[in-house]
Order: C-alpha cells, then structure tokens, then sequence
C-alpha cells in the first residue's frame, strides 16, 4: 500500500494541492516579511530591509504567478 496521498482521501491531486499550497505560502511569506522590513528599519538597518523587501517582491510574484494558473486551471 502505497502512502502517497493521489486525492483519494482529500479529493484534490497532488499536483493541484501543491499548487494551491504554493500559492497560500507565497501570500504568507509576503505577509511575514513585511514585519522583517519594519523591524529592520526600526533599527536603522537599511541593507537588511532591502534584502527582505526583495524576497518580499519575489513572494509577491510567485503568488501571482500561482493566482494566475490557479485561475485558469479553475475556467476563471
């Protein structure tokens, strides 16, 4: 038996959940990084906040980036 989950218990396909998972993770990282950036300004540590302001843009592109397959896969 196997132990890989394929949608039989979940009724979503491993390759859509990942994609949904993904995507939920990006906005969060966004999210969380946001306070990384407000705390490093607060200390005055202006590399430190360009580095997480960066990673905060890539979060935001990759959750539009699965928004948009998300949308299209789903006819919307």
């Amino acid at each position: 038996m196997s132990t890989a989950e394929t949608g039989d218990v979940t009724g979503t396909k491993d390759k859509d959940y990942n994609l949904i998972w993904f995507t939920e993770q990006c906005l969060s990282n966004a999210l969380r990084l946001e306070t990384y950036v407000q705390d490093a300004e607060r200390d005055g540590d202006g590399e430190l906040a360009e580095l997480f302001r960066k990673a905060q843009s890539d979060s935001r592109k990759g959750a539009e980036r699965g928004k948009a397959l998300l949308a299209a896969r789903m006819g919307g």
